[in-house]
């Protein structure tokens, strides 16, 4: 991680949050308090990204964006980016993909993002849910983008479509953004309809924009509780559905991150 880069880029943003009149986040204060230039690299890290994470969709110099895009393509090439390759087919069908790994450094056609319907990003300072490390990774310019796709909107994306964004700093070329369906108490037939169109929402988008590799999160399974099991069936049995009649999509990754979503998935790609 490159200290100088990142002590340009927090002091860019800690002065233009001024200008503004803006509240610094926890990170940014504690960073800043004892002077930009004496913090350590990771207190200056925490300070940029919670710092994006609150920034408003303003638009920045091309200096600014520069190196941040030279930041975040340097720490993506050190964490080590992934391939198809990388994953591993089913059994039964070898489209069928299955990867652990940061979704943000595997090199797809399109990765899905599990986002809120506002669809700007997570505006919470550092919440490691994956909406806030798409935006984080991706740069600044991918809530500038998804602010003008909103804006032409008019309104809330509802639950169960899809918008589609260059991936920007990311390996992925592009991202899907979808609203899962949020599961507040018992899960209902209209949940489990919600989180298929989402699936089938994204693949159809893929298949319009001639992109023959997604990888899908797990939609709807983290603070949206929709229970790890029954998405994970949904999921794949869309996906097979959507494949039997649509073969423009030659490669869908499920990307897990937990033990539970691995081994789900596991038993699943192998029936």
């Amino acid at each position: 991680m490159d200290r100088k880069l990142l002590q340009y880029l927090v002091e860019y943003l800690v002065e233009e949050g001024k200008a503004h009149g803006c509240a610094l986040p926890p990170a940014a204060a504690d960073a800043a308090q004892g002077g930009l230039a004496s913090a350590s690299t990771e207190a200056l890290w925490l300070a940029f990204r919670s710092l994006v994470n609150v920034r408003p969709p303003w638009p920045a110099p091309g200096e600014f964006l520069a190196t941040q895009d030279e930041l975040l393509q340097g720490l993506i090439a050190e964490a080590g980016v992934a391939t198809l390759a990388d994953t591993t087919p089913s059994p039964t069908d070898p489209r069928l993909r299955l990867w652990r790994g940061d979704i943000t450094t595997l090199a797809a056609d399109a990765i899905v993002n599990a986002a809120n319907s506002g669809m700007t990003g997570c505006w919470a300072p550092l919440h490691y849910c994956i909406d806030n490390a798409i935006h984080t990774f991706a740069g600044m310019q991918l809530r500038l983008e998804c602010d003008r796709i909103m804006k032409a909107q008019g309104h809330l994306e509802p639950t169960g479509q899809a918008k589609i964004t260059p991936g920007y700093n990311l390996p992925a070329r592009y991202i899907l953004h979808t609203v899962g369906p949020i599961v507040d108490g018992a899960l209902t037939p209209q949940h489990e309809v919600e989180l298929a169109s989402c699936y089938e929402s994204c693949l159809a988008l893929a298949a319009e924009n001639h992109l023959e590799s997604v990888a899908f999160c797990c939609i709807s399974t983290g603070v949206f509780c929709f229970p790890n099991h029954r998405a994970a069936e949904i999921a794949v049995q869309t996906v097979r559905d959507f494949l039997a009649k649509d073969t423009s999509v030659k490669r869908v990754v499920f990307n897990v991150f937990k033990d539970l979503d691995l081994a789900i998935y596991e038993e699943l790609l192998a029936e």
